[in-house]
């Protein structure tokens, strides 16, 4: 018996220890006095445990973090103690659970708000991130936890407003509820209390959560690290932020409406990581900056930072990591970033405005890995200083303006994996040690100037090659066949040559993409070791002389794109091919060889289709409809005839370009041009179409180009076009339009965005479409001309440019890409009449003007003369008379001109582009002379030279008004002549009597008696007084009868020049002829007071009447300023 107590002792002495052992572990803690886990707590953590499946996907972002995931939960049961339990910690003295660590643990499933996990009162910390809980909102409950201090809910998919009893949990230390759905939300009065009130919270990491509120001005001096990414954080940044003694972590980044500048003093917190990126932060960048010395990560790219970089940048001793990439930062780079030795990562790229030579500060940076200038504005030669960066991995000097050879002596960067140095204008040969890098993945020298051949790779790490668009020559190095690990090889348009035969990369199993068009390559494909590229997907051959097609394409399954333009390929296209690529392939361009067929299109996913300039034949086949992915066709310069499938107005939402110009199809176009469709070219142009165009095309909202030209349509002007709001070039030439061109219609700006309009070849009647021209304010923007170079549809990132056709100088000239300055209108061989609108020389930009072959009357308007980039101008056969214009010689850009069979007359004009002029161009107008005519003017051998500026200007106002000295003069005789004619009449005849009462205002009284002696002598001295005063009246009347109806008659004739002017306004709007006011006024009052001068004195009158014409007359006719 004794025995058997002893057994049982040793048995309970053996369970003790276990459990001893068990609790004091580090995985499984014990409790000090040996109390087990109670009942209850075990049966609601396997409830909680029963609440969720595993799923190793709910946990993949762990993987990737490298943190692993493992399901804790598999191993819970009841035969084992809870404290002992995978990510279950206990209390040691009293057994109940205080932590929940089950980040990571592949669960899956929905946390209900009535959950028993809620019971364990005593949890001091729940870490549940990196789980999926299927869009759950987090319970309310989790208030219960008032002894919560730290709380861990990331990356685990809840959803919903996150519930305001977080924000008062008391003893919280540190809160992570970050990167969870997009619906995740805090309310902002619960952000306020979480940074103000919680006087324990030290670190709180809210990324990703929508919080839309602004950042209190003051915050919790517990805290150290924030971490607000991309939570919708608006205002003003505050100073204080940056003051807190505690703070060693601040991310802001990703919040565009945060604003504000960085405080110029007072940056005194002891921050040791600082991401402000993507903010709207504005302003320099202050030197308090350099006040942060316990910074290590300094990350600002892409906010708003201008002015330079600040000197006392170099303060920043222990930084490791530097980014103010994407900023506006200017002028040279600070020569102190030499001081940064500890820096590891350096990243300055676009800025775009810092400029100046790299400067040498890169000796001293030993540790740097990554240096990365792209997109900047530095010139000069490669910094040789970069010889010494050891350590450096990364390097991205491109798109800058580097210039020069590279070095040729850099021996020491070992490490190097990724060199890009593509778009700046480096020269010389490429170097040999860029060859011999042995670390080195990737390499980008494309878009300079290299030249010479390239040197062998001596190792095989290489994975990247870009050496296009140089001036390399020679041939492809052939250590390229040997670089296992190559995936892309871009050699195109460069200068190399030789044979390449595409089994030299039979061993390549990795080649995705391969380039080798533009050069002076011979490809063959003669397959003798039966090639096969499996990864391939971006083959470009283009202009390499290939006469089949590449044989080691056969067994590929998963090409995306092929170019095999402008080679020698004949025959069909091969069946093989038509069989594959059906569910990847979405570019292929066949253009410019001598294919023959192409019968089927299987091809479900094909974007861009480009087969122009072959031999194909036959009808069009309907099944190129199913290509309903397909963005352009072009299928022009073929043979291709039948007639026109119905089914391609509309089989494709997402066709923009289709051109199937210069084939033999027949019908008519397709009536049905769906709505919303994204059509932007449309060429039908040298086909046989018939039949009207359809007005469903004004579904064609992005329709900038339009060409039906050399058809047989029939029909009238289709000016339901002036609704595209896009259309930038209008053909219709060589059909059977007809009627007239002019609108009717209430649209306020039709055709504004045409460049090009061409209905030559056509019936149409009435007078030129002056509405239309007035609105071509395309045409009207010669400040376009002055900036960098575009083609339309250049925005297309497969590169395929608009083209069209257009007639100069009689010939027709093919514009393979239209420049956005190219503007032409060319309304030839129709049967328009009337005038030449004044209005075309408003069109500034014009380049080509042809208004030949019609019954244009009337004279060449001067105002065209202002066409100053005019090239080509062509007016023959016509009914035009008049003078050439003097002012049409101002156009110095004019290579081609045609005036002749019209009825001008007078001198051709000389100087400038009109000496190079031949006598073809005036031909078929008689009445023409001077050079380059036999026919010599009468006035002179040799043409007059032109009168000054001043003078031709006063001629220009005289003739536009038609008020000059000469009409003056004949004025004032016929007024004199008339003037003494009416008042002889007057004088003699004594009528009208009201008007001789006027003058003899006495009556002679008559003599009731004689009178004799002296009363006698003295009334016949009063007679004769009487007599002689009369005498002078009468000459008074005389006088001012004259003046009166001279000026009456100049009143007249300025009312009559002022309808003139009015009337000339359109034709000279430059010119000042309407009359002065103060002038015009001065007449009016000169004829107004000879109407009222019979109060006045007679010298007096006629002294201020003189005065008033001899200053009035001169400046109203001479003086004609614009109003």
């Amino acid at each position: 018996m004794r025995l058997s107590m002893l057994l049982d002792l040793c048995l309970l002495f053996i369970l003790h220890l276990q459990h001893q052992l068990a609790y004091s572990s580090p995985s499984h803690p014990s409790t000090a006095n040996n109390h087990l886990c109670p009942s209850e707590q075990s049966q609601a953590l396997l409830q909680f445990k029963l609440d969720f499946t595993i799923d190793s996907f709910a946990s993949a972002d762990c993987d990737y973090d490298e943190q692993y995931s493992q399901p804790k939960t598999m191993s819970w049961n009841m035969s084992t103690d809870c404290c002992t339990w995978d990510g279950v910690t206990c209390d040691r003295s009293t057994g109940y659970a205080t932590g929940l660590d089950l980040s990571c643990s592949q669960l899956q499933g929905i946390i209900h708000s009535n959950s028993i996990v809620f019971q364990l009162s005593r949890l001091q910390r729940l870490n549940l991130a990196h789980n999926d809980f299927s869009l759950s909102g987090v319970p309310r409950q989790i208030g219960r936890f008032a002894g919560l201090t730290h709380l861990n809910l990331s990356y685990s998919n809840f959803s919903g407003l996150i519930p305001p009893e977080i924000s008062r949990l008391p003893n919280l230390v540190s809160l992570d509820l970050s990167s969870n759905d997009q619906s995740f939300k805090l309310e902002p009065n619960s952000f306020k209390t979480l940074l103000q009130n919680l006087t324990r919270l030290s670190e709180v990491s809210l990324s990703f959560v929508n919080i839309n509120s602004v950042l209190p001005m003051s915050l919790s001096s517990s805290l150290s690290s924030i971490s607000l990414q991309n939570t919708g954080l608006h205002g003003i940044l505050p100073d204080k932020v940056f003051q807190l003694p505690n703070l060693h972590t601040l991310d802001l980044s990703f919040n565009k409406d945060l604003t504000g500048i960085l405080p110029k003093t007072n940056m005194s917190s002891p921050l040791r990581w600082l991401d402000l990126s993507a903010t709207s932060l504005l302003g320099e960048l202050p030197d308090s900056i350099g006040l942060l010395k316990s910074l290590n990560h300094l990350q600002l790219t892409g906010c708003n930072f201008s002015g330079s970089i600040p000197y006392s940048m170099g303060n920043l001793t222990l930084v490791t990591f530097l980014d103010l990439s994407d900023n506006r930062f200017s002028g040279n780079l600070p020569s102190s970033l030499s001081n940064l030795k500890q820096l590891t990562q350096l990243d300055l790229s676009f800025n775009h405005n810092l400029e100046g030579q790299i400067p040498d500060v890169f000796a001293n940076l030993r540790q740097l890995t990554s240096l990365s200038l792209r997109g900047n504005n530095f010139f000069g030669p490669f910094p040789s200083s970069v010889a010494n960066l050891t350590q450096l991995e990364v390097l991205d000097m491109s798109s800058n303006s580097l210039t020069g050879p590279l070095p040729s002596n850099i021996l020491q960067l070992p490490n190097l994996t990724d060199l890009y140095l593509y778009n700046n204008l480096l020269n010389g040969t490429i170097p040999s040690w860029l060859f011999s890098l042995p670390s080195l993945v990737q390499l980008d020298l494309s878009r300079n100037q290299l030249t010479g051949p390239m040197h062998e790779f001596q190792y095989k790490s290489v994975e990247f090659i870009d050496f296009s668009n140089n001036e390399l020559t020679g041939p492809i190095p052939l250590s390229i066949a040997e670089l296992e690990n190559l995936t892309s090889l871009y050699l195109l348009g460069n200068n190399l040559t030789g044979i390449v035969d595409l089994d030299m990369f039979s061993n390549l199993i990795n080649l995705q993409y391969l380039g080798l068009s533009n050069n002076n390559l011979s490809v063959i494909a003669t397959n003798k070791s039966n090639v096969q590229l499996p990864s391939l997907i971006w083959l470009r051959l283009s202009f390499c002389k290939l006469k089949e097609f590449p044989p080691m394409l056969r067994a590929n399954e998963n090409l995306d794109v092929l170019d095999l333009s402008y080679n020698e390929i004949q025959g069909e296209f091969p069946k093989w091919a038509e069989s594959r690529w059906g569910d990847s392939l979405t570019y292929l361009n066949l253009s410019h060889n001598f294919i023959s067929g192409l019968k089927h299109f299987p091809w479900k996913k094909l974007g861009i289709l480009d087969v122009q300039s072959n031999l194909l034949q036959g009808p069009l086949p309907s099944s190129i409809c199913n290509l309903s992915s397909l963005e352009i066709l072009d299928l022009s310069n073929n043979s291709l005839g039948g007639v026109f499938p119905q089914c391609m107005g509309n089989f494709s939402n997402q066709l923009t370009v289709l051109n199937l110009q210069n084939n033999g199809l027949v019908g008519t176009i397709p009536t049905a041009f769906a709505k919303g469709n994204r059509l932007r070219n449309l060429n039908l142009r040298g086909n046989r179409l018939q039949g009207t165009l359809p007005r469903s095309m004004v579904n064609c909202r992005n329709l900038e180009v339009l060409d039906i030209g050399e058809n047989h349509i029939n029909d009238t002007f289709p000016h339901w076009l002036e609704t595209l709001p896009e259309l930038q070039v209008l053909v219709l030439r060589s059909n059977r339009f007809r009627g007239s061109v002019s609108s009717t219609s209430k649209i306020q700006f039709p055709f504004s965005k045409l460049r090009i309009i061409d209905l030559a070849d056509n019936e149409f009647t009435g007078n030129l479409p002056t509405t239309y021209i007035r609105n071509f304010k395309a045409m009207m923007n010669v400040e376009e001309a002055r900036t960098a170079l575009k083609y339309m549809g250049e925005v297309n990132y497969h590169e395929y440019y608009d083209d069209t056709t257009v007639v100069m100088k009689g010939l027709e000239h093919k514009l393979p890409r239209i420049l956005t300055i190219f503007t032409t209108i060319d309304l030839s061989n129709n049967k328009f009449k009337g005038g030449i609108p004044d209005i075309i020389g408003s069109l500034r930009s014009l380049k080509v003007l042809n208004l030949s072959h019609n019954s244009l009357v009337g004279q060449i308007p001067p105002l065209l003369g202002k066409l100053l980039v005019l090239e080509s101008f062509d007016l023959s056969s016509n009914q035009l008379g008049g003078e050439i214009p003097e002012q049409l010689a101002d156009i110095t850009t004019l290579s081609a001109l045609n005036l002749s069979r019209n009825h001008l007359v007078g001198r051709i004009p000389r100087g400038n582009q009109f000496n190079t002029f031949g006598a073809d161009a005036y031909s078929g107008n008689s009445e023409l002379c001077g050079p380059p005519l036999s026919r010599n003017c009468e006035d002179s051998e040799t043409p007059k030279p032109p009168p000054p500026p001043e003078v031709q200007k006063i001629n220009d106002l005289d003739f536009a008004s038609g008020f000059t000295w000469k009409v003056v003069l004949l004025g004032y005789g016929c007024g004199t002549v008339l003037g003494l004619a009416v008042g002889s009449v007057m004088f003699f005849i004594g009528k009208p009597k009201w008007f001789i009462g006027i003058v003899e205002r006495e009556q002679l009284q008559k003599v009731r008696r004689p009178i004799t002696g002296v009363f006698e002598r003295e009334r016949q001295r009063k007679v004769r007084r009487r007599e002689e005063r009369s005498w002078k009246k009468k000459l008074e009347i005389f006088l001012r009868v004259m003046i009166f109806v001279v000026n009456f008659y100049l009143c007249a004739f300025e009312i009559q020049t002022m309808y003139i002017n009015l009337n000339k306004q359109a034709a000279f709007p430059s010119a000042g002829f309407m009359w002065h006011k103060e002038a015009a006024l001065s007449l009016r009052v000169s004829s107004l007071e000879v109407s009222l001068s019979w109060f006045y004195d007679i010298e007096d009158h006629v002294i201020h009447v003189w005065l008033q014409n001899k200053d009035s007359v001169p400046v109203a006719i001479c003086v004609g300023p614009e109003e």
